[in-house]
């Protein structure tokens, strides 16, 4: 069952009111923890830097990538303490996951927020208090109870680490107000060390968080803002070419997972209603969602049960995904900062990605929308700041990777990169002109190209991720808490036949090992013998086609929104591309005849063939007349004239 369980290094305990200065040890003992809880042999770039900042009680800011190792920095230093690090972070799923994954290492940590019950607490905060956990998670909310900050001072703090630490400033893409209520620790905790964490923060951004934070002459790590494994792909491009595109990119990458960004809530819902009638399994993503629905979804995409996530900017912060091969985003995001960061979710494991932006002129002016609807002056202006950057960023003839470096303060001293399409790196499938016939090869064939590799292990690979779905179901833990996507294809690639190989493969420390080490070299022997990964009995029927049987059953549209977890508009649009198409005759139920009259008093009026946005229409009808209204009587009026067309004779 592997090797025995051992205590945790520890450092000399200091009192509390006393800087945590004396906790310099030597680079052997940082490898060993390194080792045996993260099985990794080594640092990244940085990381034992500040990892030993840390310990030794210096106040730290580091600004590393997505991917680069952040958490490590300081969890690696917790665990080594005698006392509790106090993690402050944004999100309640963030902070659990961390939380799952540190249990699952034989690290103590607990998390205290709203989600947790008020018994939980009372047991979190007494255990607090005795020092049983090397790792506290907290919310900003909670640090702004008086209740809370009486009770830390109670607790045997080694530490403070701000993860998103640019939310603290106004200048961030993300300011949370909350976020400014961190400046009081300094105040209540002189003696204790701070440290901020951030992937994306400019250099007035990194000023304005020392400032904030009070940080005293600290140590400051800003990592190189260029991924040279991504490829950054900017396309301008009307509807139909938006369309054609999306779809072609998808077939594209058969192999590892793809998260699509979108714009709006309704716009996730068409997107995968769309991609599942294309035949192109995916799930979405977004904060309207039941908070359970968005967490299996995401566990699906994260266990390889689907391979296309469609989500607004509500996913992703956190996500630990190491085989993502590309990033697609639908329209401009509201700054390069958000960019950079979604962006970056795609190739974690090193190996070539592609981060691709499709974006359309009204999606701009939806930015644009959002940022006069801010109240406060300074801040809209701030808004039309970044609107004006990210505009430039994709229209600009400049090499895409410098635009991102010199953005965040950093001057390469090369020009051009080779991985982008300003400097020649487009796939012909991105640059090629997107003719009628290019566009019907595009969305009509339905499937996922079937060009897939021919690898020998690819069988082994979908038996294990099998395993490990079923296996975190019955720990009731996400999939990768249980096994990395690195671990388990470097598991494919070597074939350990013992638990002491299984410690070679690396984010597979002697704690893991000891969970699930027999079982993964149980699968190993399966598969050996002629076990296969199961193949699903049926496919989830089409989206129009599901609508279609519950409109025939006799659903009302809201009835099948919530049958379906769609948004009414959702359905609306869905019923109404039926009708244009002729699969579904218009039902004088669903509009008051009056409201069809004006609707299509005002269609004659501006013209059919002027009506590719609905905005002017809208404006043109009494206000109670609402958008879904107008999509149904349109759809039934370009349906009536398409059919006068067929029977015009030749």
């Amino acid at each position: 069952m592997g090797a025995p369980r051992q205590k945790p290094l520890r450092c000399k305990s200091t009192p509390s009111h006393t800087p945590y200065t004396d906790c310099m040890i030597p680079e052997a003992d940082l490898l060993t923890p390194l080792r045996r809880y993260w099985g990794y042999s080594s640092f990244r770039p940085l990381q034992e830097r500040i990892v030993r900042s840390l310990l030794a009680g210096h106040d730290t800011c580091v600004v590393m990538p997505t991917g680069g190792g952040k958490s490590l920095c300081y969890q690696l230093p917790a665990v080594v303490s005698d006392r509790t690090t106090v993690v402050i972070s944004p999100l309640i799923a963030l902070m659990q996951d961390q939380a799952a994954q540190l249990a699952q290492m034989g690290i103590p940590a607990a998390v205290l927020n709203s989600s947790v019950s008020n018994e939980e607490q009372t047991r979190v905060m007494r255990q607090a208090r005795e020092g049983a956990f090397r790792l506290l998670y907290l919310s900003p909310e909670r640090l702004q109870r008086a209740d809370t900050l009486s009770w830390l001072q109670q607790v045997p703090i080694s530490f403070f680490a701000i993860d998103e630490a640019h939310c603290i400033s106004e200048w961030g893409h993300e300011f949370r107000p909350e976020y400014r209520q961190l400046s009081s620790l300094r105040g209540k905790f002189p003696d204790r060390p701070i440290a901020a964490f951030t992937a994306s923060a400019t250099r007035h951004v990194r000023h304005d968080i020392l400032n904030q934070l009070e940080l005293r002459s600290p140590d400051k790590y800003i990592a190189s803002f260029h991924r040279p494994n991504l490829r950054y792909l900017v396309r301008q491009c009307d509807s139909v070419e938006h369309t054609a595109l999306l779809v072609t990119a998808l077939r594209r990458y058969d192999e590892g997972n793809v998260i699509v960004y979108s714009p709006t809530i309704s716009k996730v819902e068409e997107t995968v209603d769309f991609l599942e009638d294309q035949g192109i399994a995916a799930v979405g993503y977004h904060a309207k969602m039941d908070s359970a629905d968005r967490r299996r979804n995401q566990e699906r995409w994260m266990s390889d049960e689907v391979r296309v996530l469609v989500g607004t900017i509500a996913f992703g912060l956190g996500i630990n995904k190491a085989t993502v091969r590309a990033v697609i985003h639908l329209a401009l995001p509201k700054s390069v900062e958000q960019f950079y960061q979604e962006a970056g979710r795609a190739g974690r494991d090193g190996k070539p990605a592609d981060c691709i932006l499709l974006w359309r002129k009204q999606d701009a002016g939806l930015l644009g929308y959002f940022a006069n609807q801010i109240l406060d002056a300074a801040e809209r202006d701030r808004a039309w700041d970044r609107y004006r950057t990210i505009r430039a960023f994709a229209e600009s003839g400049k090499c895409r990777h410098r635009q991102i470096c010199t953005h965040f303060g950093e001057t390469p001293k090369w020009t051009s990169c080779g991985g982008c399409d300003v400097c020649g790196a487009a796939p012909p499938w991105l640059t090629e002109p997107m003719t009628p016939a290019v566009v019907r090869r595009a969305v009509s064939s339905a499937g996922v190209s079937a060009n897939s590799v021919a690898d020998a292990d690819q069988g082994l690979r979908e038996y294990l991720r099998e395993w490990r779905r079923t296996t975190a179901k019955e720990k009731g833990t996400p999939a990768y808490v249980v096994l990395h996507d690195t671990s388990l294809d470097e598991i494919c690639r070597s074939k350990p036949n013992s638990v002491a190989e299984l410690l070679n493969i690396t984010g597979i420390g002697e704690r893991k090992a000891d969970l699930y080490g027999q079982g993964i070299l149980s699968a190993l022997r399966q598969y050996r013998e002629g076990a296969r990964a199961s193949v699903p009995l049926a496919m989830k029927t089409a989206p129009a086609l599901e609508t279609l049987q519950l409109l025939t059953a006799g659903k009302t549209f809201e009835e099948i929104a919530q049958i379906r977890g769609r948004q009414i508009s959702t359905v609306v649009n869905a019923v109404a591309n039926l009708v244009e198409k002729g699969e579904l005759e218009f039902r004088p139920e669903w509009i008051d005849r009056n409201k069809v009259a004006v609707i299509e008093a005002a269609c004659a009026k501006m013209g059919l063939d002027n009506l590719e946005r609905l905005k002017p229409l809208k404006e043109a009808l009494p206000p109670e007349i609402t958008y879904d209204e107008i999509r149904l009587v349109l759809a039934c009026l370009r349906r009536k004239k398409s059919q006068n067309r067929a029977e015009i004779p030749a």
